[in-house]
């Protein structure tokens, strides 16, 4: 969980920086990380080996300072992941060109569902994520701890959640 959470918190952060996706550039590669690919070209061993030693205690550095954060494609997919459902400009805080497929459905089991005020099921999932029905369509069988549920992307930005494999009632993604 402190792994979504971090994820979430870096996303976050930035989301004011970053472009719309559609536009996006890529960006350039940070300068520690250029300077340790620069060290390749150099044709001494011993020149060579002295750039990287360097050039990896500056990237060590900015990692431990938190200037340079390294992720892999199952963070990103992760991150997104957790990400699924909130309503989030259209960004890419990952830096674009990464060739990452849109997350288009999310599955999980229920923690726990309560009813609103109004007969509507708010379901918590074990993956922490909290969906909210937006309909009013009853189900026919309520959800319980351990039900499977699956969160499919909709149109027009809705959600439909299907628990248990009864047929989808629309849905929304808490905070």
């Amino acid at each position: 969980m402190r792994g979504f959470s971090m994820a979430v918190a870096a996303a976050a952060l930035l989301v004011p920086a970053a472009l719309p996706a559609k536009t996006a550039r890529p960006q350039p590669r940070p300068e520690a990380f250029e300077a340790l690919v620069r060290c390749r070209a150099l044709a001494d061993d011993a020149a060579r080996l002295k750039c990287f030693d360097a050039a990896a205690a500056t990237l060590q550095q900015a990692a431990e300072n938190r200037d340079l954060v390294v992720v892999d494609r199952k963070q990103i997919r992760e991150a997104n992941r957790g990400l699924f459902g909130l309503d989030l400009p259209d960004v890419n805080p990952f830096g674009g060109g990464g060739g990452e497929e849109e997350i288009k459905s999310i599955e999980s089991v229920v923690r726990s569902a309560v009813q609103d005020g109004d007969g509507r099921w708010v379901v918590t999932l074990e993956d922490g994520s909290t969906w909210a029905q937006t309909d009013s369509y009853p189900l026919a069988v309520n959800p319980k701890r351990g039900h499977k549920v699956k969160v499919v992307k909709a149109s027009m930005g809705s959600y439909m959640m299907r628990v248990n494999g009864q047929p989808g009632v629309r849905a929304k993604r808490r905070i």
